[in-house]
């Protein structure tokens, strides 16, 4: 299960080649059942893509996000920004008479682009008549019902699911589904699916390991994009009150990382019910605060996503936050990276044991 987190996925891409690292020579996928979302969801596709080559895959993917330019994901040069601010300016100064209020603060095209030219959607199928995958699943939220959405394809067997307030729909993944998935409010504009427009999953993803249990997991190997522990930088002084930056950039660390630790303690009340399968699990986060790191590089965002984020009130130190999930600059992306093929390593025997390299010692869970 690959959380979302916008550039702080690239530490999940470090994880997992760690993970390849320590997988022996001749191991085959160790990862048949893959579900993702928002940022997240990428990795997931590429992982189902090239199934029955882990190594490959992951190769692959760290290619992309070691070389990663803010460029290539929304239009942030001077003359876009300029254009979307007099856009917001005469929809707000004529009440939405002149011009209607645009649907997000920044263009992602760029980034329809660079997945529809790098993912690999035909493979996923061939996967699945190899046997390396079992099932991918990508989350989105309809804007429609407020229901968070996994779009999977899988082996026969495995039947839609309807819960509360969630649903698993069969379906080829195409396109459509990830950009859906990485939609996330306010900043990148919904995207119509079939039935409705949809939003980022995390938005309405109470369970976000509901879905690959659905797909029939019977170990979940959680990879989180922030802490245990709630990140702050050190204050220098009392705190001013919010600016609208900070709120934002504290709204999408809640949407992207408070479900995870409730549905992990499902997991365990499940578990003790007697007659039932257990489900192991294994949660992987960064092991030092990621905000720090962002600091460091703010000055690697382009000039004029600098000046936007500080008319919001998201500049220095106040906005580290937000602007870390934003920085998708090789400088940010590579250190998280090397953080989290460590990480991975440090743990590399509990990962061999929960992934059933090692037969002689049963898999553990990991919180």
């Amino acid at each position: 299960m690959l959380l979302g987190g916008g550039a702080r996925a690239a530490y999940q891409v470090g994880v997992l080649k760690g993970i390849a690292q320590i997988l022996p020579r001749r191991a085959p996928n160790p990862f048949p059942v893959v579900t993702g979302v928002s940022a997240g969801a990428v990795s997931a596709l590429a992982l189902a893509a090239d199934s029955a080559h882990y190594r490959r895959a992951v190769h692959s993917l760290e290619r992309v996000w070691r070389e990663f330019r803010v460029a290539q994901v929304f239009r942030a040069d001077a003359a876009s920004m300029f254009q979307a601010g007099l856009h917001w300016l005469a929809a707000l100064a004529s009440g939405g008479l002149v011009a209607q209020a645009p649907h997000a603060l920044f263009d992602n095209g760029p980034l329809w682009q660079l997945l529809g030219e790098r993912l690999e959607f035909d493979r996923i199928p061939r996967g699945l008549a190899h046997g390396s995958l079992r099932a991918i699943g990508i989350a989105a939220t309809s804007y429609e019902d407020g229901e968070s959405v996994t779009y999977y394809d899988a082996l026969a067997g495995v039947e839609p699911w309807r819960r509360a307030y969630r649903r698993g729909v069969r379906t080829p993944i195409a396109l459509d589904h990830v950009m859906a998935s990485l939609a996330i409010p306010f900043l990148f504009r919904p995207v119509r699916l079939a039935d409705g427009f949809y939003g980022d999953g995390a938005m309405r993803q109470t369970s976000p390991l509901g879905s690959a249990v659905h797909l029939g997991a019977e170990r979940l190997l959680v990879i989180g994009v922030a802490e245990r522990r709630r990140e702050t930088l050190a204050a220098q002084g009392p705190l001013p009150e919010p600016s609208y930056g900070r709120m934002f950039g504290f709204m999408l660390d809640s949407l992207f990382t408070d479900h995870v630790d409730a549905d992990i303690e499902r997991i365990a009340l499940h578990n003790r019910a007697p007659g039932i399968r257990p489900i192991e699990s294994m949660i992987i986060r960064p092991s030092r605060p990621l905000l720090p790191i962002a600091l460091r590089h703010v000055a690697r965002l382009p000039r004029s996503l600098r000046v936007l984020l500080r008319t919001i009130g998201a500049g220095g130190a106040a906005g580290t936050q937000l602007m870390s999930y934003l920085m998708f600059e090789s400088a940010f992306t590579r250190d998280l990276i090397a953080l989290g093929v460590e990480d991975a390593l440090a743990c590399a025997d509990e990962l061999s044991r929960f992934l059933g390299f090692d037969s002689a010692r049963a898999p553990v869970s990991r919180r």
